[in-house]
């Protein structure tokens, strides 16, 4: 069984890990906040949460399977080097969970709140479809090689995919609409601060090592930490420099009835 050889870095793993819990899990809520204050979903992105809620949710799949299963650590061991640590810790799996909660509660705020003309797309839905659908064919592979390893990394496949796909129409409808109007800011900043600390956390254990296989063994955690800080900081750009005049218009106060005359299509 691998162990850490340094405390002070086996204590800022830990640190460093639950900052990004923290981080990603408060980040939740200044959407769902913001929201709820204005009793609308204008302005933020329909397809951006239904496919965060499919990127989160392999993400939960991923994380469960690999911190709780003795057969698939066994996998990755055998892949990897039995002195190897299993890249996941109890921060991934809470934030995993609290994730996917969070995201159906942003879900069903879009089925009560005020919409506008916004919709899902055809492209978000038949993205979704083809991943699941992916997904759900190699489960049944796997039934029958037992390969369990191989189909996490389908999963971390697809919530890789998933991450670098659900930012953009966001930022599309920012670009469209030269507003950020009805999508927090808190959220992107929260979510920057556990990018960064999820990343040095994989450095932390990998100088402890002696080695950089976590890196490559979780690709979809680094991925998911690089690809989330480069839009993070995208979406800072287009609310603090490039539309900063009109964000406070319905940050400060609740708009239920004229939010349909500033919405966008999806």
């Amino acid at each position: 069984m691998a162990s850490w050889n340094s405390v002070p870095l086996h204590v800022s793993y830990e640190v460093l890990g639950w900052v990004a819990f923290v981080s990603w899990s408060i980040s939740f809520y200044p959407q769902v906040i913001l929201n709820f204050r204005r009793k609308s979903v204008v302005g933020l992105n329909f397809d951006f949460v239904i496919l965060n809620l499919t990127k989160h949710s392999c993400y939960l799949i991923y994380n469960c399977s690999l911190y709780f299963s003795s057969v698939i650590q066994k996998q990755y061991k055998d892949k990897y080097g039995h002195k190897e640590m299993i890249p996941v810790a109890p921060n991934d799996v809470a934030f995993s969970c609290h994730a996917v909660l969070l995201t159906a509660i942003s879900l069903f705020q879009i089925a009560i709140y005020d919409r506008g003309n916004q919709k899902v797309s055809k492209i978000a839905f038949a993205i979704v479809i083809v991943a699941w659908l992916t997904a759900a064919v190699c489960f049944f592979v796997t039934l029958h090689n037992h390969h369990w390893l191989w189909l996490l990394n389908i999963f971390s496949g697809i919530q890789v995919c998933m991450t670098i796909i659900k930012y953009i129409p966001q930022a599309v409808m920012n670009f469209m609409r030269k507003s950020t109007s009805g999508w927090s800011i808190g959220n992107i900043l929260l979510d920057f601060s556990g990018g960064i600390a999820n990343y040095l956390q994989m450095v932390m254990q990998s100088i402890d090592q002696g080695s950089w296989v976590n890196f490559y063994g979780n690709i979809g955690k680094l991925l998911l930490s690089l690809v989330s800080v480069f839009f993070d900081i995208l979406f800072m750009c287009q609310h603090y420099l490039l539309y900063p005049t009109k964000k406070h218009n319905s940050e400060t106060s609740p708009r239920p009835n004229n939010a349909k005359s500033s919405s966008g299509n999806v």
